[in-house]
């Protein structure tokens, strides 16, 4: 796996950089190591690595949905760390035990992408607000009902799972990128979507870590370009 510091305390994990990236973070606490999502397939053995040259163990798994590519890799990791504690927001730990039925007040429209058979639980389901050390738990749902992003509050690195996606040109959920649709083509609901972006972008973050691509530091103006084209993707599908 490719490697890369996004920020003082959280690394970037990349497989199949040059093909299909898929990322995963871990970000350094004073108690151990949290990893941010897990990849299709498990990153176990580079997270051990990692893991010895910091001196740190890891602690918890935290996934910002419920889509395989972010999921697939847990039940790797849990093998080779039995005691991490597995996090994942409670809306979308409904899609790992396969429930796709939308509440009343959620928009009427198929869940898309990959789901994984699991033969895990998650340890914890997480509502917007709640802390996993550092990380900030922000509700950004659209991709998936329950996606949340996850804000780690001393670097203000906000990683955004598939909120926004930066491989082959930053874009909010929903939005296609020719060189990489996958992303647009696994989201739910794109109105949702670009709200959510609308909402990340409040936050003001001082690097942008997504799922899919590089990171990207001082993110602010890439960020309101990117909405800007989801608000006319959003509004000409409306009209």
């Amino acid at each position: 796996m490719k490697v890369v510091r996004c920020s003082e305390h959280v690394h970037q994990l990349t497989r199949f950089a040059a093909l299909f990236p898929m990322n995963c973070f871990l970000v350094e606490e004073e108690d151990g190591l949290t990893l941010v999502d897990s990849t299709m397939w498990s990153p176990a053995a580079d997270v051990a690595r990692l893991a010895g040259d910091l001196r740190l163990e890891l602690r918890r798994v935290v996934l910002t949905h419920a889509h395989a590519d972010h999921v697939g890799g847990v039940a790797g990791v849990r093998r080779r760390f039995p005691n991490v504690e597995i996090s994942i927001p409670a809306r979308d730990a409904r899609l790992l035990r396969g429930d796709r039925g939308l509440d009343p007040a959620e928009p009427q429209a198929p869940i898309k992408g990959s789901f994984a058979k699991i033969d895990w639980t998650p340890d914890r389901e997480l509502q917007a607000g709640d802390r996993v050390a550092s990380l900030e738990v922000v509700a950004a749902p659209g991709h998936t009902p329950g996606h949340a992003a996850l804000l780690e509050t001393r670097s203000r690195t906000l990683i955004a799972g598939d909120a926004f996606q930066t491989r082959g040109g930053i874009a909010v959920a929903g939005v296609v990128r020719p060189l990489f649709p996958f992303v647009a083509l696994g989201t739910w609901h794109k109105p949702t979507a670009l709200r959510s972006a609308h909402e990340l972008r409040r936050l003001d973050p001082a690097v942008l870590a997504v799922g899919h691509g590089d990171p990207l530091p001082d993110p602010g103006r890439a960020m309101d370009q990117a909405i800007a084209v989801a608000q006319r993707t959003v509004e000409g599908a409306a009209s």
